[in-house]
């Protein structure tokens, strides 16, 4: 209980035309003296139970829109602008490896472009909104930053689910019999992508209406509530938890069955390069966002500063920007694809289409020619447009 005893003494001044007065007081708290002592530990007592990070004024600079206003603004508009381009160019080239290229033609690589979806939305909705409002001039909206934060946690969310689901599916790929696999139809892939998506979007806007936890646009940086330790337990922990064990067990029942002088086959040494790069991908996805989850974990107990808390997310958010190099560098068939494209779209005007040969012959895994699907008409040869003999026997259409 704060005791507070004020005595007013009005004195008289003569050496002035008006009176001035001296207040003595005298202020008890469990035998201390000191006001400034006693008001300090009532503001940290009353920030504690009201859960308020206190920082400093620098750290208002910080937006999680446009970046830090200490940077120039062709800076931040060259560095964004860069991420968005760069990022979707490389997610629209992964997704379009998989549809061009035979080896990644499989159906359950589609959880591989549900996952350069969720990126692309990323590099082509939320960071293209930041480069906006640079662009126009206007200082931090709440509309585009609620904007972003939400497509941002969809994406999140999206992408954790989809990694356990790849785990799943590689898992069983390489170590169930092919009966067994050949359950995992089209329909059910696309059923699985759907529930994935509902998932993410249901959760989310229950996070949103409910308005429970941190706000980082109305920097807001209060702790987390139950119910999200909840549904983060549930639906990061242990997706997390089941992708770990699925890769270990593959790992190791992979080991088991090459090991000595057994030698696979070559689709199966490619399909297990492929989940080794998988893997990759699951720890550039930890890279990037366990440092921003520690973080919001810790400030819920001892106040982080925001300028940390908002630079940790945008670190975050750049892994959207290179999941796709990183199956580039480490899977020859991505890489085949992506030079492909590159190839198709940058550097040729017309081009070579092959033909599957039919009947029971096989067909030449290392050909490096792009097969334009979409285009099957051109690849008639009633087709009404010129072509060019070639020495080989290929024909050559102009597009």
């Amino acid at each position: 209980m704060l005791l507070v005893t004020t005595r007013i003494l009005w004195k008289p001044n003569m050496g002035h035309d008006r009176n001035s007065f001296r207040m003595n007081t005298t202020v008890i708290y469990n035998g201390a003296t000191s006001m400034d002592n006693i008001i300090g530990f009532e503001f940290e007592r009353y920030s504690k139970a009201m859960n308020i990070n206190m920082n400093s004024d620098n750290d208002l600079d910080v937006s999680p829109v446009t970046l830090s206003s200490a940077w120039s603004r062709v800076a931040r508009l060259l560095l964004l602008a860069s991420l968005a381009v760069g990022g979707s160019v490389g997610n629209v080239f992964m997704i379009s490896a998989v549809v061009v290229e035979d080896q990644l033609n499989k159906r359950g690589n589609a959880f591989l472009v549900n996952v350069a979806l969720a990126d692309l939305l990323v590099t082509g909705l939320v960071i293209p909104v930041s480069v906006i409002v640079i662009l126009a001039g206007y200082a931090e909206s709440l509309g585009a930053c609620r904007f972003e934060w939400t497509l941002e946690a969809l994406c999140f969310l999206v992408t954790v689910l989809t990694l356990a689901t790849i785990a799943a599916e590689n898992y069983a790929r390489l170590c169930l019999p092919a009966e067994r696999y050949a359950s995992l139809t089209a329909g059910r892939v696309t059923t699985i992508i759907i529930v994935v998506w509902l998932i993410a979007v249901t959760v989310v806007a229950l996070q949103s209406s409910l308005d429970i936890g941190p706000d980082f646009c109305r920097r807001r940086l209060s702790g987390i509530a139950m119910e999200q330790a909840v549904g983060a337990s549930i639906l990061v922990g242990l997706p997390a938890l089941t992708t770990i064990f699925l890769y270990v067990k593959l790992v190791i029942r992979v080991r088991r069955v090459t090991r000595g002088s057994y030698k696979p086959p070559a689709v199966f040494s490619w399909d297990y390069e492929l989940t080794k790069t998988n893997m990759c991908s699951c720890v550039m996805f930890v890279v990037f966002w366990l440092p921003f989850g520690l973080a919001v974990c810790v400030n819920s107990f001892v106040p982080v500063s925001t300028r940390v808390l908002y630079n940790l997310a945008w670190f975050a958010l750049s892994k959207s920007c290179f999941n796709n190099l990183l199956y580039c560098v480490a899977d020859r068939h991505f890489r085949s694809a992506y030079v492909k494209l590159f190839h198709y779209c940058c550097c040729k005007t017309t081009v070579s289409f092959s033909r599957r040969p039919r009947g029971g012959e096989g067909r030449n895994s290392s050909d490096v020619r792009l097969r334009v699907h979409i285009i099957h008409s051109y690849a008639s040869p009633s087709s009404c447009r010129p072509t060019v003999a070639r020495p080989n026997g290929r024909d050559v259409y102009e597009l």
